[in-house]
């Protein structure tokens, strides 16, 4: 692997892709609202497809060219750019038609098979992408970017970023799903009939989301319940700062990095853990990983007892506020649900069940009342924010359910041939666990990757996989 560390990833072409067509229901300006704003950063997939004997790879490029024009034509925000408002203070997206950029690399010398097993990251996907140089101006950085990278063996990876400020997991589906459908347009064999297969109209306007409370109101005329995630997380982080100042007041401690790791659960052996843990107690997939990710990883850590720990989870708003924001709405429509306790009690007093009750109480919490004081707190001005050199959170546990969006479907591969792997790069928080769906038609099941200090992985693992 250390050989493939240091291959040099060619590039034969860089270009701009603008839309190839103008949009007549374009804005010039899409406002954002505060869940848009928390994330301005480029997150990054990479598509591996293994073979290319049918498609000659300069084809692929330019299928990939043309398919991105017409898509960037209809999600016209992405070939835009994030700016400032006048008041200097909020992000917003200019419908500018920046363009977006477009790769072409080669990995001289290297065969896909080199790589191993493709749903373990490997910092050599760092490089199958395309990272912009940025010196902190946002109005210069693209919103959508995809290094097209040829191997060796005939088969090639698309690594693409998309920025969180435009998309949140649901609306980059749909917007990859949409542009993969536009590449092959010309086959003749690809599907049309399946929902699977259907490219949603984009609904661009944030609408009900920009909950602004009028400024000449005040505040207290305005009920505004607590929304636990934000509340939890200041605890959390009075609890750090006050721990960090008695065990270590002068010297900061060494981040040890993380690993991240992938666990790969089959629908059968999910179905026995829960036979094994819960004795018969029904639940969902989701609802029993998380309880059980929650209590592993806190064994794991070593925790003191009486320690407060949290786990948050991201819970997708589309139908939960008032009225329901439209199919195909293309920003980010998710928040924070939390639930607390302490080490002692989550780990010596309550039963894997009545966790699972929490999970779903917390969940069925989040109604329009939390939605507008998640979205408030988000909006806090500069004194609300804790963004300073924060000691790390070992007490929170996040969580992010991809299982819903099917990106192993996507059809990039000649007449919309499904990726072979896909694999997502190490994001701006690395400890947040992912559930995917398992690319692997036969497999089925989920992928739990996590980001974890190496000196927890084994025991991590023990207590995450039962043994």
């Amino acid at each position: 692997m250390h050989m493939l560390m240091a291959t040099r990833i060619d590039t034969i072409q860089k270009l701009n892709v603008y839309p190839r067509f103008e949009n007549k229901d374009q804005k010039k300006l899409i406002t954002l609202s505060n869940l848009d704003r928390q994330c301005p950063l480029l997150m990054y997939l990479v598509f591996f497809y293994k073979n290319t004997t049918t498609h000659d790879f300069d084809s692929v490029f330019s299928d990939l060219k043309l398919g991105l024009e017409e898509t960037l034509s209809v999600w016209f925000p992405a070939a835009g750019r994030l700016g400032l408002d006048g008041r200097g203070c909020n992000l917003n997206i200019r419908c500018n038609d920046g363009g977006a950029v477009m790769v072409e690399a080669v990995a001289t010398g290297v065969k896909l098979s080199e790589l191993g097993d493709l749903t373990q990251y490997n910092e050599f996907y760092e490089t199958l992408v395309y990272k912009p140089s940025f010196d902190g101006d946002l109005s210069v950085m693209p919103l959508v970017v995809a290094q097209v990278t040829r191997f060796a063996c005939g088969g090639y990876s698309i690594g693409i970023g998309t920025s969180h400020s435009l998309f949140d997991g649901i609306s980059a589906y749909e917007f990859i799903h949409a542009w993969a459908s536009n590449s092959n347009k010309s086959s003749d064999d690809k599907i049309t009939n399946k929902k699977d297969h259907l490219v949603i109209k984009p609904v661009h306007d944030r609408g009900t989301l920009l909950f602004n409370r009028d400024l000449n109101q005040s505040r207290e005329t305005i009920p505004v319940t607590n929304a636990a995630a934000i509340y939890h997380l200041y605890q959390l982080i009075k609890q750090a700062m006050m721990s960090h100042q008695e065990q270590n007041p002068d010297l900061e401690l060494p981040d040890p990095g993380f690993v991240i790791k992938t666990f790969e659960l089959s629908d059968e052996a999910i179905e026995s853990l829960k036979k094994k843990l819960l004795k018969g107690f029904l639940c969902s997939s989701f609802e029993f990983l998380a309880a059980h990710l929650w209590m592993a990883r806190t064994r794991a850590l070593g925790l003191r007892r009486d320690a407060m720990v949290c786990l948050q989870f991201a819970v997708d708003i589309r139908k939960r506020t008032e009225p329901s924001l439209p199919e195909g709405f293309s920003g980010n429509a998710y928040v924070l649900a939390s639930v607390v306790s302490t080490t002692r009690e989550l780990l010596e007093e309550l039963t894997l069940e009545s966790i699972i009750y929490k999970i779903r109480e917390a969940k069925n919490s989040i109604d329009q009342d939390y939605i507008n004081a998640y979205m408030e707190a988000l909006g806090g001005g500069d004194d609300q924010r804790n963004d300073g050199n924060l000691p790390p959170l070992k007490e929170l546990t996040l969580i992010s359910d991809w299982t819903k969006m099917p990106f192993h479907n996507v059809g990039f591969g000649k007449g919309g041939v499904p990726v072979d792997n896909v694999a997502a790069l190490c994001p701006p928080v690395p400890q947040v666990a992912y559930f995917m769906k398992n690319p692997n038609k036969d497999a089925k099941g989920v992928l739990v990757r996590i980001g974890l200090d190496p000196r927890d992985v084994n025991d991590f693992t023990n207590h995450f996989l039962d043994t």
